[in-house]
C-alpha cells in the first residue's frame, strides 16, 4: 500500500525518477548492506583481522540470501526485539553461517560505517544520472539558443517590457546556468564518492595498527575513494549535495516559470509542446494548460525544503548523532527522488519546446515602439548630454501614450527631437533588430565556450 505521494501507483512517476527509484528501494538497499558485509569480511579476512574461513562463509552468506518479502519481515521482526536498526540484519547474517563463522559478522565496524558507505555508492550513481541528464538539457536548449540567435523578442524587467532582446540570448542564459551545475557535479565527485569505515567512535580503534590499509582496500573495493578522514559527525557533504540539487531544481524551476509566463494566451511566445490525448481541463476543454512547468514549480519547492532539512546535520553532538544522521534515511533518498524527476521533466520540455518567432515580433511591436526609448535617449544624449535627453523622452513617452500615438510617431512631430535628429535618424533609429546589444555576440561566445567535462 502507497504511504507518500512517491509510492503511489497512480501518481508516484509524477514525482520521483523511475531510473532513480530502484536505487532506494528498500529491497535494493538491503542487498547494497549485504554486500558491503560480504566485502569487509573479505577485506578483514585478507588483513588477518577475523579468520580466513570464517570471513568466506560470512561473504557467501551474504551473496546467497535472496532478499524478499519473507527476508525483509525476519528483519523488521528483529529490528522490534531489539529495538536497534540493523541487528535484525547482523543477526539474520550470522544465523545463516556456521556458529564459528557467525561471530565475526560486522567485526570492528558500526553501523554508520555500512549505511553511510552504502549511500556514498548510491549516490555515485545518481550523480552520473544528473550528469547525464544536463548533458542532454544542455545540447537541446544549446540548439535552441543557437536556432533563435536572431530571433526579436521582447526583453522584459519588472514584468514590463524593457528592450528587445533575440530568444537565443534568454535561451542561451539558461544553458550557462546549466553548464556551471554540470561542473559543480564534477567537481563534488571526490568529495562525494568516499566510503566510510571508522569504528565506533571513528578512530578505527577496532581494527588494529594495519586499520588504515584495512580502510583503504575496504573503500576501493566498493569503487569508493577513502576517506581523508573520518566523517561520521561531519555531514556537509551531504549537505552539499543536497545544496547542488536545490540549485538544480532552481534552474529547472526558472525555466519552467518563464515558459508557464510566456505561454499565457495573451503573449503565447513559448509553450509546451501539446501530448496526443492530454487534456488541460476537466471543465474547460479549449485550456492547454502548462502541466510540465507547473510540475517543475512544485518539485522544486520541496526540494529546496528537503536540503534545507539537510543542512540541520551539519550540527552534531560530539562523535556521533542519531538524531542528524538517521534524518539522511528520510530526506536523502526523497530529495534525489524528486530532483531526478525534475531533470527528467526539464529535459523533455527542453526537447520539445514551442517557439512562435510570429509571435515574438508581434509583441514587440505591439509596444509601439515605447522599447526604443533608451535607444532614441542615448542619440539625443550625444547632442544634449543624458539627462536631458531623458527628461525628454520620458516627456514624450508619457504624450504618446495619452495621444494614442506610437514613439516613433510622437518622436516625429516633436520639434525638439526633429531639431536634433534627421527624419532618416530617427527611421533609422526605429529599427528593432539594430537594437538587440550583443545579443547575436554573447550567444555565440558561449555555444563555443569549452564544455565542463
Amino acid at each position: 500500500m502507497a504511504t507518500t505521494i512517491l509510492d503511489s501507483t497512480v501518481y508516484g512517476s509524477l514525482w520521483a525518477s523511475s531510473t532513480l527509484a530502484p536505487l532506494f528501494e528498500e529491497a535494493a538497499r538491503t542487498r547494497g548492506w549485504l554486500e558491503i558485509l560480504a566485502v569487509l569480511a573479505e577485506v578483514q579476512g585478507e588483513h588477518q583481522l577475523i579468520p580466513a574461513s570464517a570471513a568466506r562463509c560470512i561473504a557467501l552468506a551474504c551473496r546467497e540470501i535472496e532478499v524478499d518479502g519473507g527476508f525483509l519481515e525476519e528483519l523488521r521482526r528483529g529490528r522490534e526485539v531489539s529495538g536497534h536498526s540493523t541487528a535484525g540484519l547482523l543477526r539474520a547474517v550470522a544465523t545463516r553461517c556456521p556458529a564459528e563463522a557467525g561471530e565475526w559478522v560486522h567485526y570492528g565496524a558500526t553501523v554508520q560505517d555500512v549505511t553511510d558507505t552504502w549511500l556514498m555508492r548510491t549516490l555515485a550513481v545518481a550523480r552520473r544520472f544528473f550528469a547525464e541528464q544536463l548533458l542532454a538539457i544542455d545540447a537541446s536548449l544549446s540548439q535552441q539558443a543557437a536556432r533563435h540567435r536572431d530571433t526579436l523578442m521582447l526583453g522584459r524587467t519588472h514584468g514590463q517590457p524593457g528592450c528587445p532582446i533575440t530568444f537565443g540570448f534568454k535561451a542561451a542564459g539558461w544553458v550557462a546556468e546549466v553548464r556551471r551545475h554540470r561542473t559543480r557535479l564534477t567537481e563534488l565527485r571526490p568529495r562525494l564518492e568516499v566510503g566510510q569505515l571508522a569504528g565506533g567512535v571513528g578512530n578505527l580503534s577496532a581494527l588494529g595498527p594495519r586499520g588504515l590499509a584495512v580502510q583503504a582496500t575496504f573503500c576501493a573495493r566498493l569503487g569508493l575513494a577513502a576517506p581523508a578522514f573520518t566523517w561520521t559527525a561531519s555531514r556537509d557533504v551531504l549537505a552539499e549535495w543536497g545544496s547542488l540539487l536545490t540549485l538544480i531544481c532552481g534552474t529547472a524551476d526558472r525555466i519552467g516559470h518563464e515558459i508557464y509566463n510566456l505561454q499565457r494566451s495573451e503573449i503565447g511566445e513559448l509553450s509546451e509542446a501539446p501530448a496526443a490525448g492530454v487534456i488541460g481541463s476537466i471543465t474547460m476543454p479549449h485550456k492547454r494548460n502548462p502541466e510540465s512547468c507547473e510540475q517543475l514549480g512544485s518539485l522544486s519547492r520541496v526540494v529546496r525544503h528537503l536540503a534545507a532539512c539537510l543542512t540541520e546535520g551539519l550540527v552534531h553532538d560530539h562523535e556521533r548523532d542519531g538524531r542528524s544522521w538517521k534524518v539522511e534515511w528520510h530526506v536523502v533518498p526523497e530529495l534525489t527522488l524528486l530532483a531526478g524527476r525534475a531533470v527528467e521533466l526539464l529535459s523533455a520540455l527542453s526537447r520539445s519546446l514551442v517557439v512562435d518567432p510570429a509571435r515574438m515580433l508581434q509583441n514587440l511591436e505591439a509596444t509601439g515602439g515605447m522599447v526604443l526609448s533608451e535607444a532614441l535617449m542615448l542619440a539625443l544624449a550625444a547632442r544634449t548630454g543624458r539627462e536631458s535627453a531623458h527628461r525628454l523622452v520620458f516627456e514624450l513617452a508619457g504624450q504618446a501614450r495619452e495621444g494614442g500615438l506610437s514613439l516613433f510617431q510622437a518622436a516625429r512631430a516633436s520639434a525638439e527631437i526633429s531639431a536634433r535628429l534627421s527624419d532618416a535618424e530617427l527611421c533609422e533609429l526605429f529599427d528593432y533588430r539594430r537594437h538587440t546589444g550583443l545579443c547575436g555576440a554573447l550567444v555565440d561566445r558561449l555555444l563555443a565556450a569549452k564544455e565542463p567535462s
